[in-house]
């Protein structure tokens, strides 16, 4: 009988820094222990300190230091023989790819953590230095979102994305490898192997940009055509239940899983039951705190459904214990690309795995808020009703004629809006109809024409 081999372990680091309380600064290593676990890492120890900032070349105090090594087998030290990684950024993410398409864990070192995750974001001679003293690969938080971001991406635009931000990752973080760095013959003499990876990766992020232009283009024209229709983008932190909740809303089998970030590519499907004019709902990527900036650059387009939506619905897991500070990320991300004027709703989802007094405190805190389990069918049924009667309130009614000659508009009229009475006369077909302004008004330009 075949034996699976072991998961690969790894060792988280955290800095608490004095801005930082212990509850925030645990809750963020759990987190981070979450993100690794995604990764396919089995987490063996961490190692926090309490320091001033994270500026310094070790990150680490000499003492917490030789803590780490002893857990990864490095000496401690970083200028020490202990065997040098691999040498460039780019292999570690390659050897990350080769071990999750062949489903062939990294050499765990005789079961001493191979890897270190460090929950901040690190420079590379930090990197560098960590690596040395602890003789283990050294992965950064932003390291580990952009890798899993990539292991997610499914459609051609959220692979374009996630290729992008990676390769600005990676850039900075090249250096030569143990086997010399020499200059190169022939074409590009002169340059070092460092400066040829370097410019290699300049002309793939220059192919890639004009690549994912082009794809954005034709959803940016997707989107112009849903441009009157309206509109309900779910928004909110990675696993908050989001997907599940665009499953019971809309009927579509999109996928549920209870991982961070297992939804990178935007879906829009029907809000069902069907009403007339009909509801579109979109399910977007989730965020997390420091989210990478070259990410929330990259998912522009992903992120423009919400931009662009009529209403976005905060989900939020009522059930976790950081859910406020959960929604604050959110909130500030949609800031960065001005989502936060679009009308919005706070859904507070996974509400029956909270007890009696956590309910009582969370209605007196968001009094507007919908409470919520995505598993539960009347709370859905109540939140479609909810969604349907934002968009009435902002519906007028009109009288449209269509004329016997322009028949063929008659879908278009049901599409955009609701049609209250039909009559006939010598004109043609009167409708009256009830719709958002800008939708009748589109009618009204099409039927004139």
């Amino acid at each position: 009988m075949e034996t699976k081999p072991p998961t690969p372990l790894a060792v988280l680091v955290g800095i608490q820094t004095p801005d930082t309380d212990d509850a925030a600064h645990q809750a963020s290593l759990d987190e981070l222990a979450r993100l690794v676990a995604t990764l396919g890492y089995e987490v063996a120890g961490t190692v926090s300190q309490k320091r001033e900032g994270t500026g310094a070349g070790l990150l680490l105090g000499s003492g917490k230091l030789a803590e780490l090594a002893a857990l990864t087998g490095g000496t401690g030290v970083v200028g020490s023989a202990a065997p040098r990684p691999t040498a460039k950024a780019r292999q570690r993410f390659e050897g990350a790819d080769q071990a999750a398409e062949t489903g062939t864990p990294a050499p765990d070192h005789g079961r001493k953590p191979g890897v270190v995750v460090v929950d901040h974001e690190l420079s590379p001679s930090q990197i560098r230095n960590l690596e040395r003293a602890t003789g283990a690969e050294v992965l950064d938080r932003t390291g580990v979102i952009v890798e899993i971001f990539h292991r997610h991406a499914n459609t051609r635009e959220a692979r374009l994305q996630v290729e992008m931000a990676r390769l600005k990752y990676v850039a900075p973080r090249l250096r030569e490898s143990s086997g010399g760095g020499g200059r190169q013959q022939g074409p590009g003499a002169g340059e070092t192997t460092l400066d040829l990876d370097r410019r290699k990766i300049r002309d793939r992020l220059a192919e890639l940009k004009e690549q994912l232009e082009a794809v954005q283009r034709d959803a940016d024209q997707r989107r112009t055509a849903r441009r009157d229709q309206l509109r309900v983008a779910l928004v909110g932190y990675t696993n908050a239940g989001k997907s599940s909740l665009m499953r019971a809303l809309t009927g579509s089998q999109v996928l549920v899983e209870d991982k961070l970030f297992a939804t990178l590519d935007t879906t829009v499907r029907t809000l069902q039951p069907q009403t007339r004019p009909r509801v579109l709902v979109s399910d977007t990527v989730g965020f997390i705190k420091q989210l990478p900036h070259d990410l929330v650059a990259s998912f522009r387009s992903t992120l423009s459904e919400a931009l662009e939506a009529s209403l976005l619905l905060y989900v939020v897991d009522a059930s976790d214990p950081t859910h406020e500070a959960q929604l604050e990320v959110s909130r500030g991300v949609l800031r960065e690309i001005g989502a936060d004027a679009v009308p919005s709703r706070l859904v507070l989802n996974k509400i029956d795995r909270v007890d009696a007094a956590g309910r009582a405190a969370l209605a007196e805190k968001h009094p507007d808020a919908i409470m919520l389990s995505a598993h539960a069918p009347a709370d859905v049924a109540a939140l479609r009703e909810s969604i349907v009667g934002f968009f009435e309130s902002a519906m007028i009614e009109d009288v449209l004629v269509l004329p016997y000659a322009k028949q063929a508009l008659i879908g278009e009229v049901y599409e955009s809006a609701r049609v209250v009475s039909e009559e006939y006369d010598e004109t043609g077909r009167v409708l009256k109809v009830r719709g958002l302004p800008g939708a009748i008004t589109r009618l009204r330009r099409s039927l004139a024409n």
